[in-house]
């Protein structure tokens, strides 16, 4: 299987670390690829010059770029009810693509969109009817570029109150009709509501992309807390998981994403420490 970290734990969520420098560690600590992040590791007005250079480092180097990643669409929503925020993150959703085109990656992670953010308390609310009618009126202009670029539009399920068990994301992702569009699933962040497993054995091959960390419930359900700086404790069944993946064919990346908000209020990132520490264990896990 193909086991890659997100740039996050390594790099911080201002850049301190270059991608040349992040698939380096990539090669050093046995993992076959890595996950950049756009808005941080790579300035979203990077050229198709630059791209092409870290793909070919990359490649000479044997390491795989199949996903970006972003946080950019928390602060500027597909489904927001401004029009003029939407027709924004739209914009940035088609530069993402070209980005992914030209650095030769297959998925890019796209938050949908939010009914509410908790930790953001100034983001406006938005109905559940309006998320899910400006979201997929967003989705559908993003789509044909998608297609025509042939990247993946690969959905988070984030804690965003919006699409939330695996039979809402199958109805919310058959409305397109496209094999490039999916949901790019988070192993931990679905525990909150149900089994990994679970969400594996309905949405099939809707799954592009899956996020690997864990869970930790307390209270019988948890908060932020519960995401710890330990991918393999936590309430995730990783032989249920792995043999829900084998029974749909999945051959997609597996990347960890070490968020340890277990640290708050003192999260400090990145963490050359944990990111070893996590590939090593990843190594294990799959």
């Amino acid at each position: 299987m193909y086991k890659a970290l997100n740039y996050w734990v390594f790099g911080g969520f201002t850049g301190e670390k270059t991608a040349y420098e992040f698939i380096d560690f990539a090669v050093e600590n046995k993992l076959d690829g890595v996950e950049l992040t756009v808005c941080d590791c790579l300035n979203p007005e990077i050229t198709e010059e630059e791209c092409k250079k870290i793909a070919d480092y990359a490649k000479s180097k044997n390491i795989g770029i199949r996903t970006l990643a972003s946080g950019f669409f928390w602060g500027c929503s597909l489904s927001a009810d401004d029009e003029a925020e939407r027709q924004q993150a739209i914009a940035f959703g088609k530069k993402y693509i070209q980005i992914a085109n030209w650095i030769g990656a297959e998925t890019i992670l796209v938050i949908p969109g939010a009914t509410r953010v908790a930790w953001e308390p100034d983001r406006p609310v938005v109905s559940y009817k309006n998320a899910w009618a400006n979201a997929t009126a967003s989705l559908k202009e993003l789509l044909p570029v998608a297609e025509k670029l042939n990247v993946n539009l690969a959905l988070e399920n984030v804690w965003n109150r919006f699409l939330l068990s695996p039979m809402e994301w199958k109805f919310f992702l058959d409305q397109f009709n496209s094999e490039k569009i999916g949901i790019y699933f988070d192993i931990a962040n679905c525990c909150i509501y149900g089994r990994p497993q679970d969400y594996v054995e309905i949405l099939g091959s809707y799954v592009k992309a899956i996020h690997v960390k864990n869970f930790e419930e307390t209270d019988c359900a948890g908060g932020l807390h519960g995401f710890g700086d330990d991918i393999c404790k936590g309430e995730v069944d990783f032989d249920a998981l792995k043999k829900a993946l084998t029974a749909i064919n999945y051959t997609g990346p597996l990347t960890a994403e070490m968020i340890p908000f277990s640290r708050l209020p003192d999260l400090v990132l990145p963490d050359q420490a944990l990111a070893e520490v996590t590939a090593a264990k990843l190594n294990t896990l799959f």
